[in-house]
């Protein structure tokens, strides 16, 4: 190798993100580069001469002496990954690849190890290994929920084309619910949000007044809740509002016994359904008396006077992961 040639190696070494380490036969460090340094905490004076076993931890010490025995007796290693100790104790996972060092003569001499921190990797891979099990949590939930709506819907249903007609629109209702969780990587979707995307083509036709303090639902509060506005706005539009009334939604943070609350009241001027309701023999009264209610750990009732029905639930703040903030209104 020429001068040049040399120098320009060197440079490529010193300047790599990845720690190269050279290390003889006896498994001493010969050279030390700076990505070393960082990797593993020890300055190039500090490692050049030692005994490579100063990074390697006392369960991996086979993995070295292996190492060696098999360059010495001309085997091939593939890359793998391990853990070596920096100079404070921490454990720094990596990925390393080994290859042998040989003389003029082809004699081997050494050997050199490239090595990569996987710490960001490792860690990014448990975070999705997390979002995975959580991702399969919710789906498995939404099973559960679709299976219900079927059910209860076939058994309410007077024709298939209602029966069909009915679960369509249910489903599509989750799957805005979906759409806004999506949106903002199931990060939270804001109360006032999540009723102006349910009411949205309705509040087109009927005044729809939305008023409350900010809150931001968690991925079950957001789809239970735009599942029981979707059932209210369904209601509305075959046997309520009128062209004269509209319909209010408004919400309020409240104690009970040292337990912050959600107070949430929907009230629509209607009374065409209102014996229905009562008798609770739709679906849309079971999911708004039992079902929503009972999967935020709250309750709900409905009234009927003065010629509105109202339909208040009222849910511990903790199963919904409430933000407080300003008021809005549609």
């Amino acid at each position: 190798m020429d001068e040049h040639s040399a120098e320009r190696l060197a440079a490529i070494v010193e300047s790599s993100f990845d720690a190269i380490i050279s290390k003889d036969l006896s498994g001493t460090i010969v050279s030390w580069n700076k990505a070393a340094e960082r990797m593993f905490g020890y300055l190039e004076n500090e490692a050049v001469g030692q005994p490579i076993f100063m990074i390697i931890p006392e369960d991996r010490r086979d993995e070295e002496t292996n190492i060696l025995r098999r360059l010495k007796l001309g085997e091939r290693i593939e890359p793998f990954q391990t853990t070596r100790r920096h100079q404070d104790g921490r454990m720094v996972p990596i990925s390393i690849t080994i290859s042998p060092i040989k003389s003029q003569a082809g004699k081997l001499v050494g050997a050199s190890s490239i090595a990569r921190d996987i710490s960001e990797m490792r860690e990014s891979d448990r975070r999705l290994r997390l979002l995975m099990r959580e991702i399969n949590h919710r789906v498995k939930n939404q099973y559960a929920v679709v299976l219900a709506v079927i059910r209860q819907t076939a058994t309410r249903s007077r024709s298939i084309d209602e029966f069909e007609d009915r679960v369509r629109e249910r489903i599509m209702a989750l799957s805005h619910s979906h759409d806004l969780l999506s949106q903002v990587d199931w990060a939270g979707v804001s109360l006032a949000d999540l009723v102006a995307h349910q009411v949205g083509t309705f509040g087109a036709l009927h005044p729809v007044q939305v008023i409350g303090p900010e809150i931001t639902l968690d991925a079950n509060a957001v789809l239970n809740l735009g599942m029981a506005f979707h059932e209210l706005v369904i209601n509305a539009m075959r046997f309520g509002v009128t062209d004269a009334g509209g319909i209010s939604v408004t919400w309020g943070l409240s104690s009970d016994g040292g337990v912050d609350m959600l107070e949430l009241v929907w009230s629509e001027p209607a009374v065409a359904y209102a014996e229905l309701l009562a008798q609770e023999e739709g679906f849309g009264a079971l999911v708004l008396s039992k079902l929503v209610p009972s999967a935020l750990s709250g309750q709900a009732n409905w009234s009927f006077s003065d010629g509105l029905v109202v339909w208040k639930l009222k849910a511990p703040l903790a199963r919904i992961q409430i933000g407080v903030g300003s008021s809005v209104s549609l």
